[in-house]
């Protein structure tokens, strides 16, 4: 006979099931969530404190003006007006745009770069608005939750089950959370939505997607933007809003695009990665403003990210990172680090390339398993540097020398040229005479290729420019002595 708690389990399971169902206004399909509107706006609100911290926002403030003005205006013609909307502009290079729930959008540097209207940017941000009107997230949130209290219940019948509780609800997160063929499909009909109630032109959406399978197929499926890690692929999007264009009456098929006024607000946007934060030169790292440099271990994975600089090993077992420590002596940085729970470790004083310095071989107990490293902190230019280099306990050995070696290896940067380095540019040029895209890279030389002119433009390599056209160029030098 089954237990009566079991069968109140299942019962309550089934209860939240039928209640948790309501009608989304957006969409107008019955849909699944066990979070409430209020927790939705906070968990966004706190999810966006951690990506502006990580992300950091472009600081262009009438940049951020315009697009915060554009995606309220379109955000005011959705199905949830009342919704606290916030949309930012990420000082990121990669090609993304995403939502958070609650009404928080972000669109990176990198896309406004490669985007040529107003009306692109409207679609944009309308399939990110309808990303947050659908509920896609909460849903699939809430979808975690019933899988978490369905396998809950299923520890009740089954009490051998409960060791492999904890990594089923791990791996569920992963699971339920991408966006699916379906949530991206139905963002793009919202967001053709959102941008025809706008007054733009439905067609200019078709164009976002063909620049952003450009932008996919030059990178070689490298850093593919978030916004098409998902099904379907770019082509197959852009063919299906295509259709549902032409498929509009004629006086639906057009409207405001805003290129011009649009490409203008772009005069002078950083282009690509800015070296003023910290550049790599082979396995060397390089940071301008802070004038220091460091030389990872060679053939190790690396990532200059906006609070720490960071290598992994090729077989995902040892880390060497720096950060900045909150302290504002080695010494103290150093009695912290060491004197934290289940550390154990003998700091000394040294000298590491002429500055004072705090270093110590560190043993750790961790929810991974017991590491091994080395943790050293150094005093430079009014702060003190956390350079961090540890591995699992069984493969420290293998480490420790060229660790070792990269701890030493921090030291001042010295060298004018990169100290002086500066960040590459988008220039807006208005053209006083019809020119080729060939002529036009003579004529206005810069660093940038005629493939990467031709996507930066949304024109095919061999096109003619006509007199007054608008044309992005990109300014600035490379880097000196970077592999290309």
């Amino acid at each position: 006979m089954r237990p009566a708690y079991t069968l109140g389990a299942l019962l309550l399971a089934t209860t939240l099931l039928f209640a948790a169902c309501v009608r989304n206004p957006a969409t107008g399909q019955r849909q699944f969530s066990l979070i409430s509107e209020a927790q939705e706006i906070q968990m966004g609100r706190e999810y966006d404190a951690q990506i502006v911290a990580s992300l950091g926002l472009y600081p262009d403030t009438a940049l951020q003006r315009y697009v915060q003005e554009l995606g309220s205006r379109l955000a005011a013609t959705s199905e949830r007006p009342h919704l606290p909307w916030t949309f930012r502009v990420l000082d990121d290079p990669v090609v993304n745009a995403f939502a958070l729930p609650g009404g928080y959008i972000y669109v990176t540097r990198g896309i406004l770069a490669y985007l040529g209207s107003e009306a692109e940017l409207a679609s944009v941000l309308g399939h990110e608005i309808g990303h947050v009107t659908a509920r896609h997230s909460v849903s699939r949130m809430s979808t975690q939750q019933l899988a978490q209290l369905g396998l809950a219940v299923g520890v009740l019948l089954r009490p051998e089950l409960e060791s492999v509780a904890g990594l089923a609800n791990a791996g569920l997160s992963v699971l339920f959370l991408k966006y699916s063929r379906d949530d991206e499909r139905q963002s793009d009909d919202l967001g053709l939505r959102y941008m025809r109630r706008g007054g733009y032109d439905p067609r200019e959406m078709a164009d976002v997607f063909a620049m952003l399978e450009s932008v996919s197929s030059a990178e070689g499926g490298g850093r593919v933007p978030e916004w098409l890690s998902t099904h379907p692929d770019p082509g197959n999007r852009r063919d299906r809003i295509e259709r549902q264009v032409a498929a509009l009456p004629p006086d639906s098929q057009s409207g405001r695009v805003e290129r011009e006024s649009f490409l203008r607000r772009l005069n002078g946007l950083v282009f690509g990665d800015n070296p003023r934060e910290g550049f790599f030169r082979g396995n060397e790292f390089l940071h301008p403003e802070l004038a220091f440099r460091f030389s990872f271990p060679a053939g190790w994975s690396t990532s200059n990210q906006k609070s720490a600089v960071v290598a992994v090993s090729p077989n995902q077992d040892a880390v060497v990172q720096i950060t900045l420590a909150e302290e504002s002596t080695p010494e103290a940085a150093a009695r912290r680090f060491f004197s934290a729970q289940g550390m154990a470790g003998s700091p000394r004083s040294q000298r590491i390339n002429g500055l004072d310095a705090v270093t110590g071989i560190f043993a750790a107990t961790t929810q991974s398993g017991p590491v091994r490293g080395i943790a050293a902190f150094i005093a430079h230019g009014g702060r003190v540097y956390n350079v961090l280099a540890y591995a699992i306990e069984s493969r420290w050995s293998a480490y420790d020398a060229a660790v070792r070696q990269a701890v030493g290896s921090f030291a001042r940067l010295t060298d004018q040229a990169a100290l002086s380095v500066q960040p590459q540019r988008l220039e807006i040029v208005t053209l006083d005479r019809p020119m080729t895209l060939q002529e036009f890279a003579q004529r206005y030389p810069g660093p940038a290729s005629i493939d990467l002119l031709a996507r930066l433009n949304q024109v095919e390599p061999g096109h003619r420019f006509n007199a007054g056209d608008v044309v992005k160029r990109v300014t600035g030098t490379a880097l000196p002595g970077a592999s290309e």
